[in-house]
Parts: C-alpha cells; structure tokens; sequence
C-alpha cells in the first residue's frame, strides 16, 4: 500500500510503515503542511496494529534541510507574525513528543544530509540508520535562531558536550562521527538504506509488544523524566529568536545567498 499528498509519502510494508518526507526540489525543507501531515501520518500509523515499527525518511537525495526558511521569511510579513511562529512551533514541539510517546519503534533511515529542525526529527526516533553519504550540521546559529528543540534532544541522546560541539561550532559533522558520538546506530550504502531499515523493523517486530512499549518509555519518559521540560522551555526560546533583528539578517543573507552582517 502506498499513498501520498504533497508533502509526504505513505507506505505499509508489513512488519513496518514508513513515512518519506517529500519535497525533494526543496531538500524536503519542514514547513506548517509537513508539520501537520505528520503529525496524522503518525496518528494513522499508531491505529495500525499490524504495523510493529515505524521508517521515517525522505526523498531525493537529502533526508531533511530544515526550517523552511523562505516560508518563515514570508510570514515575517504577516501582521500576526509573531502568532504564527508562536504557534508553528507548539506544533513541531507536539510532533516531536508525539514521536517520544510514539508506543512503535520508530527508525530513522537518513538518505543524505539532515540539517536544523531534520535532526531534531532525527533525534526524536529510537534507531538510526543513516548512508555513507549523510552529513548532519545545525547551520541556526549562522541564521540568528535557536536550535530549541533540537538541543535537548541533542543533549539527552548523545551528551551536553557532543551536543555543545554542533550548537557552538555550526560545523557539519561526517556520517563518521555521528556514529562515532551515538548519533548514528548503523552505516549502509545509499542504496541500501530502506532495506537496512526495513530488516532492523523486522527485528524490533520479533520482540513482544508490550516490551517494546515498556521500553521505550523506560528510555524516553523514565531515563529522560526532565526531557519534556526541556523542550517546552526549547520551543519558547526557538519562537522568540526568530522576532530578533540576528534572525532577519541571518534569514535574509541566507536566502539572498550573501555574508551575513551581525552588529
């Protein structure tokens, strides 16, 4: 079964489903749609009891950019503009929680680089699979934003001083590293990645369901108890940082392709 909208792809391959971000001609950038379509897919996916794990990758030849960037741009615009930032990013902080309490396994298959906002979706899965061509950076501190959400999520995963490492520095980290530091569990050819992952859904499908269940809130809401904290005071202090002047100019020298001019 496959099925489809604009922004994401469906697919039931039993023991799994997966889920493909799907706006290649924009690196499968995170916008309000594909927030809102996950957030269903999800949903759907936790009704289907044959389901046993969930894949979670994207389209073309990146797995995610990021933030959106022109559509945050664009909204700068609006009148209620602060509103609407407000609330798109409640929206992202309740996927990701959802992706927490999600009671399936949930596999990350990273198809190439994972960028801003992607890693926080990177982060918030159970298993990590990720091609010899990934690269994961979190580029927001050149952008004048706050990686809000993704920084707890950073720090729960694979440890303040890794996570100190990426926010600080803003440089890219090798697929090499990233399995180095935990960040990622297995490396596969790229044209291996839905396979690998898909045999990974299999083994997690082998074990009880209730022991997976158990699990994983053992791990996400027992080990990591201060974790939703984290990512409400994330979530306001990623909202703000994009009312600041640093936030227009970094936006804006991004998308116009020029060096950025901080104060």
């Amino acid at each position: 079964m496959i099925a489809s909208n604009k922004v994401i792809k469906l697919r039931k391959d039993l023991p799994s489903g997966t889920i493909i971000l799907n706006r290649p001609e924009r690196r499968n950038a995170i916008n309000r749609e594909t927030i809102n379509a996950l957030i269903e897919a999800f949903d759907d996916f936790q009704q289907e009891r044959k389901v046993r794990a969930l894949i979670l990758t994207g389209s073309g030849t990146a797995f995610c950019s990021g933030t959106d960037l022109r559509e945050m741009n664009e909204t700068r615009n609006e009148d209620n503009a602060l509103e609407i930032w407000h609330n798109e990013v409640m929206l992202f902080q309740d996927l990701i929680e959802r992706m927490l309490r999600f009671p399936k396994p949930i596999i990350c298959a990273v198809n190439g680089p994972v960028m801003g906002s992607g890693l926080a979706l990177v982060l918030a899965s159970d298993l990590v699979i990720a091609t010899k061509s990934s690269k994961f950076g979190l580029p927001e501190g050149k952008r004048g934003l706050v990686a809000g959400l993704t920084a707890p999520l950073m720090a729960f995963r694979i440890g303040v001083g890794n996570a100190a490492s990426m926010l600080f520095t803003g440089e890219d980290v090798s697929v090499a590293t990233a399995q180095q530091i935990g960040l990622v569990n297995k490396v596969v050819n790229d044209d291996l990645i839905w396979a690998s992952a898909q045999e990974l859904a299999k083994s997690c499908a082998s074990n009880a369901i209730q022991t997976m269940q158990m699990t994983k809130h053992l791990l996400n809401e027992t080990v990591g108890e201060t974790l939703f904290t984290q990512l409400s005071i994330g979530s306001a202090n990623m909202a703000t940082a994009r009312t600041t002047d640093a936030a227009m100019e970094g936006v804006e020298a991004f998308l116009e392709k020029r060096v950025m001019k901080w104060d």
